[in-house]
């Protein structure tokens, strides 16, 4: 254990060293000037050496004085730095967040510096995963769900409706339906396939074309591999246009053409009776004015 002095005696050490001044000493830690000279008497029978000079009218450090009151000044600088910073961390609060694996790495990781802005006041923690948490066990806050819905025993809210796409990239050269005859198609595996999912085949027979295999070129088990090899010109990918909008902007890549193909819609899900919690509001507030196309 250490073997150190009464915090009190050293507190008004400092204090004294600092402003040369038992009386200011005294009115900054709220005690006599008196206490303020008995402790430092203390400490200076504690540690052995005189470390003040006492004139009339001022007092000055000793040479031993001058060797400790550096070593205080920055001990106690630093406890304090670091019960602000503890301080700091109790006023913010955390939502966690969940979303799918492509949602969560294509949208909501190039915003989160967005997010803090916005929300300075949360921290925002990502859980990333294709199947469903449970928000009930409290695994997350809320989460991004994407399909028709209904989620049973959740309040969700909607988002943003998407939409699929031919998307590829400029150097493919590829402007026309037609260009696709040749082209490699870049597919990912959906979880659930319906009628109405959309897919190559769906794609191919809204737009009327022909000679283009619907299952033919490269198939991927997550949809962001999808999105690399269509950035890298590895083919025409059926894409998601909320998923790839940066992308688009950006130039990386460009819908040459349609038609486009309805998707699902993205909620917001919560437990219900959440919404009034201040961290569930704010982060409904943000995604709604980050998704408003």
């Amino acid at each position: 254990m250490r073997r150190l002095p009464p915090l009190t005696a050293l507190r008004a050490f400092e204090a004294a060293a600092r402003h040369l001044s038992f009386k200011r000493a005294a009115r900054e830690l709220g005690v006599t000037p008196t206490a303020i000279s008995h402790q430092i008497r203390l400490l200076e029978e504690t540690v052995g050496v005189r470390l003040f000079e006492r004139h009339a009218r001022q007092v000055l450090t000793t040479r031993e004085g001058q060797l400790l009151y550096p070593v205080l000044r920055d001990g106690f600088d630093a406890f304090a730095r670091a019960l602000d910073e503890l301080a700091a961390r109790r006023s913010r609060r955390a939502i966690t967040l969940s979303a799918t694996t492509a949602f969560t790495a294509r949208w909501l990781v190039p915003r989160v510096a967005a997010f803090r802005e916005a929300c300075p006041g949360f921290d925002l923690r990502l859980l990333a995963s294709d199947e469903p948490v449970d928000l009930h066990a409290a695994e997350a806050d809320a989460a991004i769900r994407y399909g028709r819905g209904p989620y049973p025993g959740l309040a969700a809210e909607a988002l943003i409706a998407d939409r699929f796409a031919p998307v590829c990239s400029p150097g493919l050269d590829v402007r026309r339906p037609e260009d696709l005859r040749g082209k490699p198609l870049l597919h990912f595996e959906w979880r659930r396939v319906d009628r109405d999912t959309p897919t190559w085949r769906l794609w191919l027979e809204r737009a009327c074309l022909s000679g283009v295999r619907a299952e033919g070129g490269v198939t991927f088990s997550d949809e962001g591999h999808a999105i690399q090899a269509a950035i890298a010109g590895q083919g025409v990918a059926l894409l998601s246009l909320v998923l790839v909008a940066d992308e688009l902007r950006s130039g990386a890549l460009v819908q040459p053409f349609g038609p486009e193909l309805d998707g699902y819609r993205y909620h917001l899900v919560h437990l219900e009776g959440a919404a009034a919690r201040e961290e569930i509001a704010a982060l409904r507030g943000w995604l709604a004015a980050a998704l408003t196309p």
